[in-house]
């Protein structure tokens, strides 16, 4: 279980989370959706431990982030965080990269070969892997890092813009089948944030939306459809939600369109 109790963070004078509380269940995907700018990513960093609330707390299997060490380190053993622009070790190989942060979590070596190959050949870098990383595409450095991710075989999986990072439609669909085999059959915790409703309305077991830094919705895909009164797709109970103005403005604009 993961635990947030009115959680505060500001940059300068400008609050980017606003009394955050929130609990996301073990073995559930949880996505974290709002535009650009609303605390995504923050929020995240907040869990993931890599930066410090204000104001609340963060618990982690009933272990406090950034509490003592014993409990920091209980966390760090169970948990792997996926940041949207994560550090590189460019002149290591994709595989190197991949087998070292594995390694981080014990899994067991014959295990770790088998697998990573794998999952090579699901992301389709089976012949990039021997490459150093500096030489790869933007997409190809998101997958790598996907992959040593997967790899840890952690249980709870803290992925920032997960489907982004230049990941081809190939990758997508292959990462959303991994995530939900690893909840369903695994019982793994995810979280993932996105600006983009789609392409989480299939996989994830609940949707948090974030809009100036606070908690506007936070239940399945059928309970923010009551909420939001639109029985519509994800992103339209988003829009709904988040820029109620913004819809009215395009439904009067292809009313006047429309006219004879």
């Amino acid at each position: 279980m993961i635990e947030l109790e009115h959680v505060w963070q500001h940059y300068g004078v400008r609050p980017v989370l606003k009394d955050v509380s929130v609990t996301i269940n073990p073995g559930e995907l949880v996505a974290i959706l709002g535009p650009n700018g609303m605390g995504k990513s923050t929020l995240m960093g907040v869990i993931a431990g890599t930066i410090s609330p204000l104001k609340g707390t963060v618990r982690i299997e009933g272990n406090r982030r950034r509490g003592s060490v014993d409990e920091e380190l209980e966390i760090r053993s169970r948990v792997i965080y996926v940041p949207d622009h994560p550090w590189l070790p460019i002149k290591r190989t994709g595989r190197e990269f991949a087998l070292s942060v594995a390694r981080l979590y014990d899994v067991d070596d014959e295990r770790l070969m088998m697998h990573l190959d794998k999952l090579l050949k699901l992301f389709d870098l089976d012949e990039q892997a021997n490459w150093t990383i500096e030489s790869y595409s933007n997409g190809q450095k998101h997958k790598i890092a996907l992959i040593a991710a997967l790899l840890s075989d952690a249980p709870i999986l803290l992925l920032d813009e997960a489907f982004s990072g230049g990941l081809d439609p190939a990758g997508i669909h292959t990462l959303k089948k991994i995530l939900r085999h690893r909840v369903q059959v695994q019982g793994a915790t995810v979280v993932i944030t996105t600006p983009v409703a789609e392409l989480v309305e299939e996989v994830a077991d609940r949707i948090l939306i974030l809009h100036g830094g606070e908690v506007v919705a936070y239940d399945s895909l059928v309970g923010l459809r009551k909420l939001a009164n639109c029985h519509g797709s994800l992103n339209d109970v988003l829009q709904n939600l988040t820029h109620p103005e913004s819809l009215s403005r395009l439904e009067d604009y292809l009313r006047e369109e429309l006219k004879p």
